[in-house]
C-alpha cells in the first residue's frame, strides 16, 4: 500500500473535484495520476500551503478505488454532472470531466480542452495546464474520501508520519516515501474513519473569494 502526499497551492474544488459522491482527481498532479507505482487500493492526501494560511493542515484524503482513461471518464453516463457549465454554480463551473480524445486527430491522438477553470481567459486552450494535465490519460476515482476543504483539520500527533514537513522545498510535488508502510497507513484510514464520515465536510478553501448566496454556489447539490 502506497500513501502519496502534497501540498495544494489553491483549492477551487477543480483538483481534487469532489462532488456528485465521487472524489475524482482529473486534472493536475501528473506525477501522482501517472506513477507507475499508483494503483487501487492507494491513499492521496492533500494538505493546506503557505498560499491559502493552511498549511499542514488536512485538506483531503481519498482511497484510490477506480482508474479510468479520459474518454471513460468523459463518455460515462454517471458522470456526465462532473462536466462544466461555465455560468452554473460553483459546483458546474468547477466540473473537472474536460478532456476527451479528438477523433478527427487520428491516427495522431490528441485530446480536446473543453471550456473549463484550466481554460485561458477567453476560453481558448491553455497550453500549460493542457500539457499537465494531459501527461497521462488517467482519471482517479473514489467513493472513499474525506474532503474537509477550508474545515481542514489537524493530524493528531500519531500521525504525523502522513503529513508534510515544513522543510520540504518541494512540498508540492507528489511524494510515495509511505510505500509499503501498510500499518502506518492503515492507522491512519482507520483514524479518519472513526472520526469522520465519508464526503464533503466543507467548501473548497478558495471558494471565500467568490460573493455568492448559497444557491448559486450549490443550487440542488445534495452534497453540500
Amino acid at each position: 500500500m502506497n500513501c502519496f502526499r502534497y501540498k495544494i497551492e489553491h483549492d477551487y474544488g477543480f483538483a481534487p473535484n469532489p462532488f456528485h459522491g465521487t472524489l475524482s482527481l482529473a486534472t493536475c498532479k501528473g506525477p501522482i495520476r501517472q506513477n507507475k507505482n499508483l494503483k487501487v487500493g492507494d491513499w492521496i492526501v492533500g494538505f493546506g500551503s503557505k498560499s491559502m494560511d493552511n498549511e499542514g493542515y488536512l485538506i483531503y484524503a481519498m482511497k484510490v478505488e477506480r482508474i479510468i482513461t479520459f474518454d471513460e471518464y468523459w463518455e460515462s453516463e454517471e458522470f456526465q454532472c462532473k462536466k462544466p457549465v461555465i455560468n452554473g454554480t460553483l459546483v458546474q463551473m468547477y466540473g473537472d470531466n474536460v478532456y476527451h480524445t479528438d477523433k478527427s486527430a487520428q491516427p495522431v491522438r490528441k485530446f480536446i480542452q473543453e471550456r473549463c477553470a484550466h481554460s485561458n481567459k477567453d476560453w481558448t486552450v491553455n497550453l500549460g495546464h493542457y500539457a499537465q494535465d494531459t501527461r497521462t490519460d488517467r482519471v482517479l476515482l473514489s467513493k472513499t474520501f474525506y474532503y474537509f476543504g477550508d474545515h481542514c483539520v489537524s493530524l493528531p500527533k500519531q500521525y504525523s508520519c502522513i503529513g508534510l514537513s515544513k522543510r520540504d522545498k518541494r512540498g508540492n510535488m507528489a511524494y510515495r516515501d509511505l510505500q509499503g508502510q501498510d500499518a502506518k497507513i492503515q492507522a491512519f484510514a482507520d483514524w479518519l474513519a472513526a472520526n469522520y464520515e465519508t464526503g464533503i465536510h466543507g467548501d473548497p478553501c478558495n471558494w471565500k473569494e467568490f460573493k455568492r448566496d448559497k444557491y448559486e454556489v450549490y443550487e440542488d447539490e445534495e452534497d453540500k
